[in-house]
């Protein structure tokens, strides 16, 4: 039951109507180090512009995000307690880029056993709210799921899907504060502060300067408090995109954390619209999941 807790949490804020018109799915037709969180001094960054900053965090975000025309990832997902108890998620992510800033994600889970085939779909576009699905195979149902709250847990764990597909940029103000070294990377430090009321009052990100590949995340309540550190924990060149293939999402408040391991990625795999359908949430296909 406790492997289960997640997907409930998930279909208590699905919508359980039949799909409207308009939401139905489309029918089918060189290695670098992981990045180091010490800190060896900073410089201010003079003469940066809030257009600066938007243009640094979006090219962050096609660096992160967006890479190659589509992705297969074989994703091993640890959440760890503060006193050392474990779960696990194993699953196959595929992410297609599209068109106009839309992205179609397909993610199926593997393992623990009660989860073993649960599909999650999502339609992202820009300056909108999300699609997404669920396939329930207990039920053999599949659910529309509310995406009123893009900052709510991704399946259980620390990063939340806004964490996973990224944020619009618009739906922030960027300041650059300063250069900073991470390790033995250089960064530019750029603080983000939603436009709307949100669950943070802001975020300080370290962007890589070369990569533009996000190192570090710090997260701050609206009390000004530091609640969610994120870390880019291991950076592998893939097919000429420098990528992170280790990362850590640790929740400060209460100790608990989320490590997530990309054990096999490959990008321009050649994913096609078929495998972003309703059809293949109910009949995955196989070719996709090894």
């Amino acid at each position: 039951m406790i492997g289960k807790m997640w997907l409930v949490m998930i279909v208590a804020a699905a919508v359980s109507l039949p799909f409207r018109d308009g939401d139905r799915p489309q029918a089918e037709g060189g290695q670098s180090p992981g990045a180091s969180v010490e800190e060896r001094g900073q410089a201010p960054l003079r003469g940066a512009s809030p257009l600066d900053a938007a243009s640094l965090v979006r090219q962050s975000q096609e660096a992160f995000h967006r890479a190659g025309t589509d992705l297969k990832a074989r994703v091993k997902m640890t959440l760890l307690t503060k006193e050392g108890q474990q779960r696990l998620r194993d699953l196959m992510m595929l992410r297609k880029n599209e068109a106009g800033g839309n992205q179609r994600y397909f993610l199926y889970f593997h393992g623990p056993a009660d989860v073993r085939g649960t599909v999650l779909m999502v339609y992202k576009y820009p300056n909108q709210e999300d699609d997404r699905w669920l396939f329930i195979p207990a039920l053999n149902l599949v659910q529309r799921v509310a995406a009123r709250d893009s900052r709510s847990s991704f399946v259980g764990s620390d990063f939340s899907y806004e964490d996973v597909s990224g944020r619009d940029v618009e739906a922030d103000t960027h300041k650059v504060l300063r250069a900073e070294a991470l390790g033995s990377r250089q960064t530019v430090v750029i603080e983000s502060v939603p436009t709307r009321e949100a669950d943070n009052a802001k975020k300080l990100s370290w962007i890589d300067q070369v990569t533009f590949l996000p190192l570090k995340e710090e997260y701050y309540d609206v009390q000004g408090a530091l609640y969610k550190v994120f870390t880019a924990d291991e950076i592998r060149d893939v097919q000429g995109l420098p990528t992170i293939t280790k990362r850590t999402m640790t929740n400060v408040k209460t100790g608990h954390k989320t490590e997530v391991v990309f054990e096999s990625v490959a990008y321009n795999v050649g994913l096609g619209d078929d495998v972003f359908t309703e059809r293949a949430l109910r009949r995955p296909p196989e070719k996709w999941l090894k």
